[in-house]
């Protein structure tokens, strides 16, 4: 027995060995990455984090404060779903008073917005297609479009006004702020409309209040392209459905902005020691760590819902959405799962990767004051590519 607990030991202590000598040499190679030029006139903020271990792999300025780029969008992301749950719906409204007499609605008919960024000629169908069920062809009243969803503002805090920037409006057709004028002109020979001043009015008994709903699911049909194709439309929508939880009309970014710190602050962290603007990262106001994006993926994993909904809707590396066409022919090809970023002198990545060991690792990357962002990102694809590598094919390049 002796002999045995003596072996048993030893193997213990030469497993622990071998660990501790892969991580070191793991250490080694990433820091040889750093040796880069680049570095000479710019910034990184890097960490790695083993999940399957539950031990940190790697850091390098992890606590610096860095403008995030679209990278943001997973704390939005990440904020929505706990906040609203996996099966929260968007919603437009259409709400209907008065009375219908010979297909006509003698009264109004409200479009009261919702944020829906997908909401398109189809969706539009289906509106005009629910008023026709209801034995409307005509509107002899008015059409009323409520924005009180949220705030006037149509931009985000600090965005350029010269950018191609999305418009943030609660009625949004195709992307733009002309839900009303669509339905007005597109179905005139289907639903016509006459604005008059004054309503009409029915008897009571006659009287039509009633509402019906164009529902679109966060999960399913907004975070995919929020998240693969990184839309910025898309990330501020999300933003104020939180915002709208409040339950005021004329939400606000920073009713939003609250919920995050709550997260934040369940990450073991300060909120105080960020700085938040907007929910696609485009604003330039926004500051955040490559040790907050990590701890936010490192919750996602430890909690298998989130999990199962933010890690298929990440661009897999050389396969789809932004990250389709890099680390092609590489071991991170179908092994890195991560959120690009990119605004001027800002390249950013944040998500996952499958070591050759089988681990799954958390990881950000956030290179801030580069002249281009193509060098930012062919540095975060080498580093990638030895997260994914054994030892022996460090020598592996990005195609």
């Amino acid at each position: 027995m002796k002999q045995f607990l003596i072996t048993l030991l030893g193997l213990v202590l030469c497993s622990s060995a071998a660990k501790a000598q892969q991580g070191t040499h793991l250490q080694s190679r990433l820091d040889s990455l750093l040796l880069d030029p680049m570095f000479e006139t710019s910034q990184v903020g890097i960490m790695v984090y083993d999940l399957t271990a539950d031990t940190v792999v790697y850091t390098h300025g992890h606590r610096q404060l860095l403008r995030p780029a679209s990278t943001m969008k997973l704390l939005t992301a990440v904020t929505a779903l706990r906040e609203l749950g996996t099966d929260y719906q968007l919603h437009t409204e259409i709400r209907i008073d008065g009375f219908v007499s010979d297909s006509t609605l003698y009264g109004s008919l409200t479009c009261i917005g919702g944020m829906d960024p997908s909401f398109d000629s189809q969706r539009m169908n289906e509106l005009t297609d629910s008023l026709l069920a209801r034995g409307i062809k005509t509107i002899q009243g008015s059409v009323i479009a409520d924005r009180t969803m949220k705030d006037t503002l149509l931009l985000g805090e600090g965005w350029c006004w010269d950018d191609n920037n999305p418009v943030l409006s609660p009625l949004l057709y195709n992307r733009k702020d002309r839900f009303v004028e669509e339905l007005c002109g597109r179905y005139a020979h289907e639903v016509e409309i006459r604005n008059k001043e004054e309503m009409m009015k029915a008897e009571a008994q006659d009287s039509l209040h009633s509402s019906f709903f164009l529902p679109t699911s966060l999960a399913e049909r907004i975070l995919p392209p929020m998240l693969k194709k990184s839309d910025n439309l898309y990330a501020e929508s999300v933003l104020y459905q939180v915002a709208a939880q409040s339950g005021t009309p004329f939400a606000t970014a920073r009713q939003a902005q609250q919920a995050e710190k709550r997260l934040i602050e369940d990450l073991g962290l300060h909120p105080a020691d960020y700085r938040l603007a907007d929910g696609s990262g485009l604003s330039p106001y926004n500051y955040l760590s490559a040790e907050l994006l990590v701890r936010l993926l490192r919750y996602v994993y430890n909690t298998p819902k989130l999990f199962s909904y933010i890690q298929p809707a990440l661009p897999v590396a050389g396969i789809d959405g932004t990250l389709k066409d890099r680390m092609k022919k590489t071991p991170a090809q179908g092994n890195i799962w991560a959120k690009t970023g990119t605004l001027t002198g800002v390249s950013s990545l944040a998500g996952y990767a499958l070591a050759a060991n089988g681990h799954m690792l958390a990881f950000a990357i956030i290179n801030q004051g580069v002249r281009s962002n193509r060098v930012g990102r062919d540095f975060q694809d080498r580093f990638c590519i030895r997260l994914c590598s054994p030892s022996q094919e460090n020598s592996i390049k990005t195609k």
